[in-house]
């Protein structure tokens, strides 16, 4: 009898909760594990969201009346013949230009459960191609087209100017400020979820089903500090700062590389701190002095005599250091051949084999990025379908 008790207590004790169950199928749901579930839940999820869309613009006839109108309008002055067409075609590649950085930089903000790192895969490499170009040319009167989306040495013919133009670290930074502040800004805008989730939960009453949140309340109302691991005190740290300090505390967090940035926008949308702050403080942080900083770094190290340096010393390393040596080199001859050329003019490209990794390299992220996407919308599927039963059954 004794034993039995026991088995049963034991049952009891492994069973887990049902909000415990419907987390752990949850995470089940991915494509490596369940591939047609994820899929099909992947699938319901996009159906849901656009539905949801459709009854927000029902719910805002007047909203959506007045953008129709305004998106009319437009459409009218884009297309209508005049002398306005050449500024608007302007106007029109500068805000694509900006639009295409800020969405970089809200996917390496946001990136739905793992972050899309575009600074490494985009920004950081445009910067030192920039930066290898106007040494390379003398010049940073890149021809506009085919710049920005491809760099070519301006035309030295006749124009003795280009070629004395003096380089300087500072040229270099304003030439690529504009991209490299609409990036920061896409940053910031992806730090507003973590604010706006937190908000609402503080003013509704009703805790949201994400780990992040619930961490970060788990932390606060944490009793024994001693017993925290290092991170944990670190956090418990950043959010006492944020709290106390208020504007000037977000924006020293904001302007340093801080993987734990996350928890300053839960924090501030708990503790109700004001918009304008939250928001203000990480864009000044984020676009503007952790930006320069980050540009600062590449072009330091993508100086022409440090580049050349650093492939020099290569050689020093024992056994492959020479091996290490010439596709470098390849590689980096190759750019250079790239930019003496007349726009449409196609550069003949041998397989080099670093070329080779960065392509795999950045094909692999964007995938798995993809990939996170669809495991992410297909588990807030499956948490809508949970909620539906337990408002059924409750």
């Amino acid at each position: 009898m004794n034993n039995t008790g026991n088995q049963k207590r034991t049952t009891e004790v492994k069973t887990p909760s049902a909000g415990v169950q419907d987390y752990i199928d949850r995470e089940n749901i991915v494509l490596w594990k369940k591939p047609i579930i994820t899929t099909v839940y992947f699938v319901g999820e996009i159906f849901s969201l656009l539905l949801d869309f459709f009854r927000y613009l029902g719910n805002h006839k007047i909203g959506v009346t007045l953008f129709l109108i305004s998106l009319g309008s437009a459409y009218y002055g884009y297309y209508a013949p005049g002398p306005h067409q050449k500024h608007i075609q302007t106007v029109e590649e500068k805000l694509i230009w900006c639009a295409y950085w800020i969405g970089l930089g809200v996917l390496s903000s946001v990136g739905l459960g793992t972050g899309l790192h575009t600074f490494l895969l985009y920004l950081g490499p445009h910067i030192a191609k920039v930066t290898m170009a106007a040494y390379e040319c003398n010049s940073l009167d890149f021809p506009e087209p085919p710049y920005p989306n491809e760099i070519i040495c301006p035309s030295d013919s006749g124009n003795s100017s280009i070629i004395t133009t003096a380089i300087t670290l500072w040229s270099i930074v304003s030439k690529v400020r504009v991209e490299a502040f609409c990036w920061g800004a896409g940053t910031a805008i992806g730090e507003l979820p973590p604010y706006f989730m937190a908000r609402a939960a503080k003013l509704s009453g009703e805790e949201p089903d994400d780990e992040e949140y619930k961490e970060f309340k788990q932390l606060v109302q944490s009793k024994n500090v001693d017993k925290l691991s290092f991170i944990d005190k670190v956090k418990l740290k950043m959010e006492n700062i944020v709290t106390k300090v208020g504007f000037f505390g977000i924006l020293i967090f904001a302007s340093i590389p801080n993987p734990l940035f996350d928890l300053a926008g839960i924090t501030c949308g708990h503790f109700l701190i004001p918009f304008w702050t939250f928001f203000g403080a990480t864009l000044i942080g984020k676009a503007i002095i952790k930006m320069h900083f980050q540009m600062l770094f590449v072009i330091i190290a993508f100086s022409e005599h440090h580049i050349e340096d650093i492939i020099s010393k290569l050689k020093l390393i024992p056994t492959y250091g020479v091996k290490l040596q010439a596709p470098l080199k390849e590689f980096f001859n190759n750019q250079k051949k790239k930019l003496h050329r007349n726009e449409g003019d196609v550069v003949e490209e041998k397989g080099n084999i670093l070329a080779i990794i960065m392509q795999v390299i950045v094909t692999s992220m964007i995938l798995w990025f993809v990939i996170s996407i669809v495991n992410s919308l297909a588990q807030n599927y499956h948490k809508r379908l949970t909620e539906k039963k337990k408002k059924k059954t409750g």
